[in-house]
């Protein structure tokens, strides 16, 4: 004999559960009834899915960078420093000699 499971849950049930699903950092849930909700209500996935994506985001923004940037890099930024340093120069007024 089968065993009917009760897989209705409301939006604000599944909700609640929410942190326990990004503890694992998938946000997949084991429990069949919140798997089904997840699955059959779009908002609840919608709303996982953009926490999924959040979590992600600030994941990175913890990683350290694969790799430094290049020399190029650092030789625009001291280009463009000197221009903006030569133009700041060239628009300051002398000052009154005494």
């Amino acid at each position: 004999m089968t065993q009917n499971i009760d897989t209705t849950i409301s939006c604000a049930e599944f909700q609640d559960h929410l942190p326990e699903l990004f503890a694992n950092a998938n946000g997949v849930p084991d429990d069949p009834t919140l798997k089904h909700h997840l699955n059959t209500c779009e908002n609840c996935a919608a709303l996982v899915r953009d926490l999924q994506y959040i979590a992600d985001q600030a994941r990175m923004l913890l990683e350290p960078a694969e790799e430094d940037p290049s020399d190029s890099v650092w030789s625009n930024i001291q280009s463009k420093m000197e221009l903006e340093r030569a133009e700041v120069e060239a628009a300051t007024p002398p000052l009154p000699s005494q």
